[in-house]
């Protein structure tokens, strides 16, 4: 049993009964960062928050600094929930694409409840990001329901 426990966490299980889904791969490392190709961003609704960051291409020095931003105070993220979705191919466009519009660079959070909470044209430092987050009122009353717990 232990054995199937490591092989499902690392994934190297690739049965289809063993199939492993964008949600099960997050909740096993909330470090990892999505391809938006890979999303169907209704999965995480209720359970994660979103951060979508979308670029021209993986080249744009835009997207590289959001990346180095998010990635430097990943755990602060994953505190607050949160997976990284990054689209940086236009052609074909996504889903996430589609919906959210991107003209360029564009940093978008997306609350539990699958609204878009917030767009950024420009990257945003993730003491930023979280202190949005941490208004949002789902938040709010998680942050509550810890309290009432310790």
């Amino acid at each position: 049993m232990r054995t199937l426990l490591i092989t499902l966490a690392l994934g190297l299980f690739s049965g289809p009964a063993m199939a492993q889904t964008a949600l099960e791969a997050w909740e096993l490392d909330r470090a990892q960062v999505f391809d938006a190709t890979d999303i169907t961003v209704a999965d995480f609704v209720w359970t994660a928050r979103p951060i979508v960051v979308f670029a021209q291409s993986p080249n744009d020095p835009q997207f590289k600094q959001q990346m180095d931003l998010l990635n430097a105070r990943i755990d602060d993220l994953a505190e607050r929930d949160v997976i990284i979705i990054t689209d940086t191919s236009p052609t074909p466009p996504s889903a996430l694409r589609t919906s959210l519009r991107p003209r360029a660079f564009m940093l978008a959070i997306i609350g539990k409840d699958g609204r878009t909470a917030l767009r950024k044209p420009a990257p945003w430092d993730v003491r930023e990001i979280t202190r949005s987050i941490d208004k949002m009122p789902l938040r709010q009353q998680e942050i509550k329901d810890r309290r009432v717990a310790q």
